[in-house]
């Protein structure tokens, strides 16, 4: 398997804009530099899934691994790219990137701490600075045509042109991983994989599950270009296992990792695929309870709102203290104004898990809906003190506070709102009244009057982007 790709037509470009010529000493705060870099440009672009709970989980399992072996001094990153092509890669400054796609055809946990094994060994060990110190010097023009096919791409389309057109690009640069730098990043990921616990046996494993797409895939992965032979690597690891003591494992530590896969392939199949694909895999387990989850969100997303709750219920049955279960099934009922079974379901899944974001926020707008204002404010405060970056809280504040006949805090919150949504006249108009309910010395007063003097300078953030709601939901307001 060659999952170490990196995208090195962004390296020697944003290395002579922003560092120097290609072929000067690449520092460790240079790595940092254009790592941060390149990172900010996918998060920009939308090309990283911002799911929390796959995002914890993928750090959860890199953090185990990253604790093994010499101290680095980058701090590492795990993230995950909407993306159906196989393929993972490393870049400088601690940045490790996995496509969904690769997840999705992995059989357990420590399949996927060996692929993010691999790439750590090439961080650690700096395979990037080296093949950029020893590179020739390459015309910027010929850089700059393949960065912007690299960013712009197909359509426009980053993702397209992350699997694509940056590896082309790699090829014809001969910047591309010797078989002395797999050979150390495989033999470093097998002293991280097995001392955090994994199994060994899974790294050649995983191997062997991708060199099917290597040779039958009809588009096949980008680091197939750039990157030693598989069978290679699978005969390297073998004698890795055999000679040298690796210690037993297990394939999963965290936990969970299946649910994890049905939230990205739910997310990343057309319905038509992701409904047949649950519906074979339940004829041949019909208990089996994420394939009954997975069906579920499809055939919600599909529109068939009254099956996805049977189907929901009927994974329930199987496993009722199942908090994603739990929550998904009240969501459903708050979008179908099934009010009472939505606050029912939702206080079930926060009494299990009261740290999950969307729990608390529709279980906070379906008592809004309900006329439960209290419990929503305690909900809708609890959410603001976890800093979590969504608008309609404040939305939702405002609404309560109104309802509860407190005007003062109801025009505040919605000044917060209205600002975060870059409505900056409304803004204004809300701070303005809410400042005459308070007296001029309180803190709240104090507060306004920052508010109200930001927005008059000019002196205030750029709307961030609405936090994605899980396998294709949308939050709209809450009723009145």
């Amino acid at each position: 398997m060659r999952y170490g790709a990196i995208l090195f037509p962004l390296v020697p470009f944003l290395l002579l804009v922003n560092f120097g010529l290609a072929h000067a000493s690449f520092t460790v705060e240079d790595e940092r530099k254009l790592g941060k870099e390149f990172y900010e440009t996918l998060e920009k672009s939308g090309a990283l899934i911002k799911e929390p709970r796959i995002n914890d989980y993928v750090n959860a399992v890199g953090m185990r691994i990253v604790a093994q072996g010499s101290k680095s001094p980058f701090e590492f990153r795990f993230s995950v790219i909407k993306s159906s092509a196989i393929n993972a890669f490393a870049t400088p400054g601690g940045y490790v990137y996995v496509n969904s796609g690769l997840i999705t055809i992995m059989e357990n946990e420590s399949q996927l701490a060996a692929v993010i094994a691999h790439e750590t060994g090439h961080v650690k060990a700096r395979h990037v600075a080296q093949m950029i110190e020893q590179s020739t010097k390459i015309s910027i023009a010929t850089l700059a045509a393949i960065i912007a096919g690299a960013v712009f791409g197909r359509g426009g389309d980053l993702t397209a042109a992350v699997t694509g057109f940056s590896m082309a690009g790699a090829s014809s640069l001969s910047l591309k991983y010797s078989r002395d730098h797999e050979e150390e990043a495989d033999r470093l990921g097998m002293t991280y994989l097995t001392g955090a616990g994994y199994d060994g046996r899974t790294m050649p494993e995983f191997l062997r599950i991708m060199r099917q797409y290597e040779f039958y895939a009809s588009n096949v992965p980008s680091y197939f270009f750039t990157h030693p032979g598989t069978e290679e690597r699978i005969q390297y690891l073998d004698a890795l296992i055999e000679t040298g003591h690796i210690p037993e494992g297990v394939t999963s530590i965290i936990g969970n990792f299946k649910r994890i896969q049905t939230m990205l392939f739910v997310r990343g199949a057309d319905s038509a695929s992701s409904l047949n694909h649950f519906q074979n895999n339940l004829k041949k387990n019909p208990d089996d309870v994420d394939d009954l989850y997975g069906l579920a969100l499809t055939q919600e997303k599909l529109g068939s709102i009254a099956e996805s709750q049977e189907i929901f219920q009927q994974a329930l049955k199987r496993s009722p203290d199942d908090a994603n279960i739990l929550r998904d099934l009240g969501v459903s009922y708050f979008k179908s104004g099934k009010t009472d079974s939505a606050i029912f379901y939702l206080d079930r899944a926060f009494r299990i898990d009261g740290d999950d974001e969307d729990t608390l926020l529709y279980l906070g707008r379906a008592y809004i809906a309900a006329g439960q204002y209290k419990s929503a404010l305690d909900l809708f405060r609890r959410a603001e003190k976890k800093n979590i970056d969504d608008a309609d809280i404040y939305y939702n504040l405002a609404m309560a506070y109104g309802k509860m006949d407190n005007p003062g805090d109801s025009h505040y919150n919605f000044g917060i709102y209205f600002k975060k949504k870059n409505k900056l006249e409304s803004a204004l108009f809300h701070f303005q009244a809410a400042l005459t309910f308070f007296p001029k010395e309180s803190e709240r007063a104090k507060d306004i009057n920052k508010e109200i003097e930001s927005l008059k300078k000019g002196n205030h953030p750029r709307p961030s982007a609405e936090r994605p709601i899980p396998s294709g939901r949308k939050r709209g307001k809450s009723a009145p």
